[in-house]
């Protein structure tokens, strides 16, 4: 795996600082809690991203790929985030958002940091 730099390093860290404080604020109800889930996460997306794999190892190809499908689901959390706060954001009627988006963010963050945990440790142990 690339490894990042010093500064990629520190937005990476201080990206899932950010998400960390946005979901639990926005049990809260804050106003701000999705724009800090949402800065976060492009932080935490990107730089991982930015870690790329030149070998040729299959697992670690499989691992890497679910690794980005977690990425795409963290992203997704964060517009529910923002259609869960401001239900007009979606076009949404009633039912439609109560059946499908309330608080369904915390389904997609749930899986994303599932994924999100397992491939980092199985990348790890492939790779050390």
């Amino acid at each position: 795996m690339k490894r990042l730099n010093r500064w990629q390093s520190m937005l990476f860290i201080a990206g899932a600082v950010l998400m960390v404080i946005g979901a639990a604020t926005s049990l809260l109800r804050w106003d701000a809690a999705p724009w800090l889930f949402a800065v976060g996460a492009l932080a935490y997306t990107s730089m991982q991203m930015q870690q790329s794999y030149e070998g040729r190892n299959i697992t670690v190809r499989r691992l890497r790929r679910i690794m980005l499908f977690s990425d795409f689901l963290l992203l997704l959390t964060a517009a529910l985030m923002f259609i869960s706060r401001w239900p007009q954001l979606g076009g949404l009627d009633w039912l439609t958002y109560v059946n499908y988006v309330h608080n369904n963010w915390v389904v997609t963050l749930l899986i994303a940091a599932i994924l999100q945990l397992y491939t980092t440790y199985r990348i790890d142990k492939e790779l050390g």
